[in-house]
């Protein structure tokens, strides 16, 4: 049998009211960065199912939801629980420079990774400078 003594019950307690609770999650944790030609989001979802994970976008705001299960069955007690249970929801605000239309997901090791590539409009370009009233195509020196 797992007995534990805890001092800081009173502080675990009320950092849970803030935090999240089991039945209340903590938002899942992400990292975001750019490189290259695309966008990526890091969600941490650990012991997630693959199945119970939700991801849309919607007029630029992608939202994912992932539900984290406690063991069910006749011979299991449960003994301690700690990790945040029930389902988790995170919303991010996407610019317009991304094409959502061609965002791509996996989920390996307990990380959901979204790779959004960035619109054509958004990329750099080169502009044509015109010189009295046509296009110059050499300059010379």
């Amino acid at each position: 049998m797992l007995m534990r003594t805890d001092p800081f019950r009173e502080i675990d307690r009320l950092a849970e009211q803030f935090f999240g609770t089991a039945a209340r999650p903590a938002a899942m944790h992400l990292d975001a960065y750019r490189d290259g030609d695309y966008f990526y989001a890091a969600f941490d979802l650990p012991g997630v199912d693959p199945d119970s994970i939700d991801c849309t976008v919607e007029r630029n705001v992608l939202t994912v939801r992932a539900e984290r299960r406690r063991p069910a069955g006749d011979g299991v007690e449960l003994v301690a629980a700690e990790r945040p249970m029930g389902t988790f929801t995170r919303r991010l605000f996407l610019g317009d420079t991304l094409d959502t239309d061609k965002l791509e997901a996996g989920y390996e090791n307990g990380v959901l990774t979204l790779r959004i590539p960035v619109a054509e409009r958004a990329k750099p370009r080169r502009v044509t400078i015109k010189a009295n009233g046509e296009a110059r195509r050499q300059i010379n020196a």
